[in-house]
């Protein structure tokens, strides 16, 4: 179902902007289309669809405008909130029947009610009143459990990654912009046992080899897959543009620009 008369907001804390996702959160859309890449698959979200996406995981996520815009509703179900909530209603934890990042939940009536039920609280910011936000967590939170009693096994999971295959986890992820220090936290590391396990399974310092792979990547796309720099670097995990074309001028002699360009006139 459409709704049409909110406005994009945030319920909850605030979630951090780079490609780690610190805490769970719910995602309705209510204009427009999302796509989500999480290193293994594309997820597509549309007008009037809504999933969980899950914490201590790595996820880029983009927007496609409407025509009458574009308007999200994000609804975060942060660690010490989670807590009280269990501790208060008792809930039992039932064990997680899904592994995907972005979790598509089930299509039900109550969603988008309690969606539309949110609009009376909104201020003149386009915020929902701060004295509401708990309360109105608490509520979509009893909504999603009665819905789908074994979301419990992944939202009151407290603990931290366990140590994974190191080497399959980078090849998948190599191109998110993260920290080493976040890297490291997902495979189940130290910091310092990540660099000495990285440099005995790449034979090369993790910084290094993260920069040159990208670059390795961003070479290939330009000569084989005819992409525009302008198109490749956020999805390769560089800052900006200026960065990119710095770094690639200096490992291979000529920037992006200036290959795309010497592509177009060979016609390769």
């Amino acid at each position: 179902m459409r709704v049409t008369q909110i406005k994009s907001c945030y319920i909850g804390p605030v979630i951090s902007p780079e490609q780690f996702i610190a805490e769970h959160f719910f995602l309705y859309l209510t204009k427009g289309t999302m796509n989500g890449f999480d290193g293994n698959k594309l997820h597509v979200l549309k007008s009037g669809e809504y999933c969980l996406v899950r914490k201590n995981h790595l996820a880029r996520y983009n927007k496609e405008i409407a025509d009458n815009g574009f308007e999200k509703v994000i609804i975060i179900f942060d660690e010490p909130f989670l807590k009280k909530f269990q501790a208060k209603h008792k809930t039992v934890t039932e064990r997680a029947a899904s592994a995907d990042v972005f979790l598509r939940l089930k299509e039900n009536e109550l969603i988008p009610d309690f969606i539309r039920s949110l609009i009376p609280y909104y201020n003149r910011s386009g915020k929902v009143e701060e004295a509401f936000a708990d309360l109105k967590r608490e509520e979509l939170l009893l909504i999603l459990l009665k819905l789908q009693p074994e979301l419990s096994g992944i939202l009151f999971d407290f603990g931290k990654p366990e140590k994974i295959n190191l080497e399959e986890f980078i090849n998948r992820n190599y191109k998110f912009n993260v920290s080493l220090e976040r890297l490291a936290f997902l495979t189940g590391r130290s910091l310092s046992a990540f660099k000495r396990d990285f440099k005995e399974i790449f034979h090369e310092a993790p910084s290094r080899w993260l920069v040159q792979k990208r670059l390795q990547e961003a070479h290939f796309l330009i000569t084989k897959m005819n992409k525009k720099p302008s198109e490749i670097y956020l999805d390769l995990g560089f800052e900006d543009l200026s960065h990119f074309s710095y770094a690639f001028k200096k490992n291979f002699g000529l920037t992006p620009t200036a290959l795309a360009g010497q592509q177009k006139m060979t016609g390769c």
